[in-house]
């Protein structure tokens, strides 16, 4: 499983030619599988694009097929249709009920809404189970979301239904509940497979630091330092993603590679995880030894 999701606001880069800047992108697309204790390391890879089109989503995810975890911009599911047409590996979109939450805390937020507050209450349950099961395997997951998820997101959709017949689609109110309710398949996903997350925070978490790095760099000099800025970008958080020092950790990677102590076909041993691994190895060791 998969989550995807640009930068918002966009990555500008130097445009001489028009002499102002381009807007452009910075993709984050991320794989955890610690809620589940499934068998891939944590990872983020960033890809600087110039556009936030389906399009370039599509040339992303060419040859991916499986879940994707996004929220509910359009671009993902433009893709999916189209993927859904072709012969290419069949995809699922599962969506992310905190992108739908924060929905409704800004509508309490602006009137105070008793109706907002109690599917807050709802979702809040639905996160004190994800709590209680996360680190289970997936079959756990699943039989337990099934037992105790499945009636609260059950009684969440018939209060949504009933609150779209009774208030107005153009009110704040209005507009987060039809928006939950359109994207419900996709928010109810985790339902029916246990690696599937709630949300797509594993992502959202991922851009804050390239988010932080951007506002103060404000602009790439071009296509080329927009990609090399996402190369590092994807280095840095998948060695902070893993628990380790992204500067010790690239201070010996680099070392090894210089002087030769690394050959070009045993470079996966130099991925954060594998490192770290080698580096907890030798640790217990050294104390076997002591």
């Amino acid at each position: 499983m998969k989550s995807l999701r640009p930068t918002h606001p966009p990555l500008p880069r130097l445009d001489p030619g028009r002499k102002r800047t381009k807007l452009c992108q910075l993709w984050a697309q991320a794989i955890d599988d610690r809620p589940w204790n499934g068998p891939a390391p944590p990872a983020v890879a960033y890809i600087f694009a110039d556009s936030r089109s389906a399009r370039e989503v599509e040339g992303q995810l060419s040859s991916f097929g499986g879940v994707l975890q996004v929220d509910g911009y359009q671009a993902y599911k433009t893709m999916a249709k189209r993927r859904g047409k072709s012969n290419v590996a069949p995809m699922r979109l599962a969506f992310c009920l905190a992108h739908a939450r924060r929905k409704f805390v800004d509508v309490v937020k602006l009137t105070g809404s008793s109706e907002a507050l109690s599917i807050l209450a709802r979702i809040a349950e639905i996160y004190r189970i994800e709590a209680k099961i996360r680190g289970e395997s997936a079959d756990t997951r699943l039989r337990v979301r099934r037992r105790e998820a499945a009636p609260i997101m059950s009684e969440l959709k018939a209060q949504l239904t009933e609150l779209s017949d009774e208030v107005s689609a153009k009110s704040a109110l209005g507009k987060a509940v039809t928006y939950t309710l359109n994207h419900w398949n996709g928010l109810a996903a985790f339902l029916e497979d246990g690696r599937i997350e709630v949300d797509s925070n594993v992502v959202e978490r991922s851009m804050k630091s390239v988010a932080l790095t951007r506002k103060n760099s404000l602009f790439v000099g071009s296509a080329r330092g927009g990609e090399t800025f996402a190369v590092l970008a994807s280095l840095i958080n998948t060695a902070k993603l893993n628990g380790v020092d992204p500067e010790v950790w690239l201070a010996d990677v680099l070392e090894r590679i210089i002087s030769g102590k690394v050959k070009a076909n045993r470079m996966e041993s130099l991925l954060p995880w594998a490192w770290k691994a080698e580096r907890e190895d030798i640790a217990d060791q050294e104390r076997r030894a002591a």
